[in-house]
C-alpha cells in the first residue's frame, strides 16, 4: 500500500473536527470511489435487473415502459416480500404484463460458486456477478436461539492493507453495487427458504446485516446506503436499522454522514490504541487517526445505552493484548455508550501473527468489564472454513491476470484517500 501522508495541508493529527466535516473530503472521497464503480446492473442482452432499484428509480421505469406508478408497489411486494425472481410467479400482475417485464427486466441473484457449512453450522458462500467477479458472504447462526447474522461484503478485495487481515492481502479490485449488496443477503435467504420476509414479531433465522464482509464500506458508501434503505424498507424487507450494524476502520467523514443519513449501528475495527501501532496494523490511521476516530463515535447520532457502539479489537499475542493496553482502550472510550469486541487472532495462510493466550485474553477482558464495558471474547466461528474474522478472501485478482486485464492501480489500494 503506498502510505497516505501522516499529514496534510488541511489537516494534522491535532487538526479539528471542523476540517474533517466539509463537503470537498467526502467529494474526494466519492470520486475515488468512482473510480472502481460496479458494472451496470444489465445482462448481455439488454434486460436490466430490477435488484438494486430505488422505489423512485422503479417507478420512473414503469412509466418508461407505459405502465402506471403502482405498479412499483407490485413489483417491490413480490421481489423484496416473496423473494420472487419469476415474473410468471407474480399472480397479481396479469400475464401479459409478466410477459412484457420478462422480455426487458430480470430479478438478478449473484451466482453461488461455492456454498460451504462449517462444523459449527456457520455457512459460507462464494458468489459470483456478472462480471465474474467474486465476493464471500457468511451466516452466523446464533448458539442457543434460531437466529443469526448475515456478514455482508462491498467490494470485491479491500483498500486497507490491515496486516492481520486475510481480505487485505487481496487489493480492491471494484465496489460492489447496490444490487449486488442487496443479492448476497436475499441468496442467503433462498439458501435458507426465508420467504416471504417475516413480519412483526415473526422470528426471523436471518435476524441482522453486519457489513463485515469484505471491503471498507464506508469507501463504497454510496451503494451500502442505497442498499440499506432497500432493506429496510418496511414493505419488502423490512429490516429494522437497529439489526443492520456497519463496520468501519475508521472513514471519518462518511462515519458523520453514515449516522446522520441512515442511523443505523456502528462498529469500529480499533484494534489498537496507540497511534505507532495503528499505523501499522491499519494503515487508514495515518489518515484518521485515533482521537479523530474516537471524536467521530462521540459524535455518532444513533450511539445509545440501547444501541451502543462496538469496538472491534483483534487480539494480537505481544502486539496488543497488555494489560496497559486495555487500561489505554477504557481511558479512550470513556463516556461513549459502547461495548468491545474481543477477536482472537484467526490464522491464515502466511501471517506472522499469533493468537492471544486465553490467560491474556481473560486479563484484558476484566479490566474492560470492571471499567463498567461489556467485554464478550467472541469465539471464532467458521474456522475450518475460512469464513472467521479476517479470513475472507477470493481469486478475484488472479481472475483479472488470467484475462488478460491489468491489477488495480497502485492508488486503489487509497481509494478514498
Amino acid at each position: 500500500m503506498s502510505a497516505a501522508p501522516a499529514t496534510s495541508p488541511s489537516r494534522s493529527r491535532d487538526g479539528t473536527a471542523a476540517s474533517l466535516l466539509n463537503d470537498e473530503e467526502r467529494a474526494r472521497i466519492r470520486a475515488k470511489s468512482a473510480q472502481f464503480a460496479p458494472p451496470p446492473a444489465a445482462l448481455p442482452d439488454g434486460r436490466r435487473d430490477l435488484v438494486g432499484l430505488s422505489r423512485e428509480e422503479l417507478t420512473d421505469i414503469m412509466v418508461e415502459i407505459g405502465e402506471k406508478p403502482f405498479r412499483t408497489k407490485q413489483l417491490w411486494h413480490w421481489i423484496y416480500h416473496q423473494g420472487a425472481t419469476d415474473f410468471s410467479r407474480m399472480s397479481s400482475i396479469a400475464r401479459p404484463l409478466q410477459e412484457k417485464l420478462a422480455e426487458r427486466f430480470v430479478i438478478g441473484r449473484p451466482g453461488v460458486v461455492t456454498e460451504q457449512t462449517s462444523q459449527d453450522s456457520t455457512r459460507k458462500f462464494l458468489f459470483r456477478f456478472r462480471d465474474g467477479q467474486e465476493a464471500e458472504t457468511v451466516y452466523i447462526p446464533d448458539r442457543q436461539e434460531d437466529r443469526g447474522a448475515v456478514c455482508i461484503s462491498s467490494q470485491v478485495g479491500c483498500t486497507l492493507s490491515c496486516t492481520f487481515c486475510h481480505t487485505g492481502t487481496q487489493a480492491l479490485v471494484r465496489n460492489l453495487g447496490a444490487a449486488e449488496i442487496v443479492g448476497q443477503f436475499m441468496a442467503a435467504r433462498d439458501s435458507y427458504g426465508e420467504w416471504p420476509s417475516p413480519k412483526g414479531e415473526t422470528p426471523r433465522l436471518l435476524s441482522t446485516i453486519v457489513l463485515m464482509g469484505m471491503g471498507e464500506p464506508l469507501y463504497n458508501y454510496d451503494n451500502v446506503a442505497k442498499a440499506m434503505r432497500i432493506i429496510m424498507d418496511g414493505e419488502g424487507i423490512g429490516l429494522s436499522r437497529r439489526r443492520i450494524t456497519l463496520s468501519t476502520s475508521g472513514v471519518v467523514p462518511m462515519m458523520d454522514q453514515c449516522g446522520a443519513e441512515l442511523g443505523i449501528n456502528l462498529a469500529v475495527s480499533l484494534h489498537a490504541v496507540r497511534d505507532d501501532l495503528r499505523d501499522e496494523i491499519v494503515p487508514l490511521n495515518r489518515k484518521y487517526p485515533i482521537r479523530e476516530v474516537i471524536a467521530a463515535c462521540r459524535r455518532y447520532p444513533a450511539a445509545s445505552n440501547a444501541r451502543r457502539i462496538t469496538f472491534e479489537y483483534i487480539m494480537l499475542r505481544g502486539i496488543n493484548d497488555s494489560e496497559a493496553d486495555a487500561r489505554e482502550l477504557v481511558r479512550l472510550i470513556s463516556g461513549i455508550p459502547a461495548k468491545v469486541n474481543l477477536i482472537p487472532f484467526n490464522p491464515w495462510p502466511g501471517s506472522s501473527y499469533r493468537p492471544s493466550t486465553r490467560e491474556q485474553l481473560d486479563r484484558f477482558a476484566k479490566i474492560v468489564m470492571d471499567a463498567g464495558f461489556a467485554s464478550p471474547i467472541r469465539m471464532p466461528r467458521g474456522r475450518d472454513i475460512l469464513a472467521a474474522c479476517g479470513q475472507l478472501r477470493t481469486e478475484s485478482q488472479r481472475l483479472r491476470r488470467a484475462a488478460g486485464q491489468p491489477d488495480a492501480a497502485p492508488e486503489a489500494e487509497d481509494a478514498g484517500a
